[in-house]
């Protein structure tokens, strides 16, 4: 039996996470959380083989929130399960320490499906994201520009899109203000603008928000 533990923070989606999973003879959601802190907090009482974890989460963005679980559980499995765009925020979590990623509109045995191969030891992308991520369209610049950021510039371009000043932002991120202002730069550069307003239709582009 796989252990889940579902971290998501709408009320519907975990109660209906937990019911239809529970229903399979091979998964058991053995808690739920809403925030990171009630993450963390459950994480030194139980051992869930499968934290599904949603991008979204409060208090601490979802990449953060990763890169924080691999640091002070490097054994755990973790698998993003969200609404966001896959081939924007899928190799970004994966480079940060995912063992798969999910969208929200997947069918339930798709979802099973992910839980098993990464309960085996196994990554899970779906085939047409691996599709993409291997051939770009030549029609989709901002997707190919995305591919050319790193994980923390993507967390950096999200928090500035969602209106965060470089303090809010450096604060969130443990950085300090300076190297927000770096990460700018950088973001600029690489989405070849050379404004904010520029830079946020890019991320609009990319549906970060």
């Amino acid at each position: 039996m796989v252990k889940v533990l579902v971290a998501d923070n709408h009320p519907i989606v975990r109660i209906g996470l937990e019911t239809t999973l529970n229903e399979s003879n091979e998964v058991e959601v053995i808690a739920s959380v809403s925030t990171t802190s009630e993450l963390f907090s459950i994480l030194s009482i139980k051992q869930p083989d499968i934290i599904l974890l949603e991008m979204d989460i409060p208090e601490v963005n979802g990449i953060t929130a990763l890169r924080k679980l691999k640091k002070d559980f490097p054994n755990s499995n973790v698998l993003i399960f969200s609404a966001q765009a896959e081939d924007v925020y899928a190799l970004s979590t994966l480079r940060a320490g995912a063992s798969g990623y999910v969208s929200k509109t997947a069918s339930i045995d798709t979802l099973l499906s992910a839980i098993k191969k990464v309960a085996g030891g196994g990554m899970f992308i779906t085939n047409e994201l691996a599709q993409r991520l291997a051939f770009d369209e030549s029609t989709n610049k901002p997707r190919k520009l995305f591919r050319k950021l790193s994980t923390r510039e993507v967390e950096v371009l999200k928090l500035l899109s969602l209106g965060k000043r470089n303090k809010q932002v450096a604060e969130e991120l443990g950085l300090n203000e300076k190297t927000v202002s770096t990460y700018k730069a950088r973001l600029m550069r690489k989405l070849n603008v050379d404004n904010m307003v520029d830079m946020l239709q890019q991320a609009k582009a990319l549906e970060l928000y």
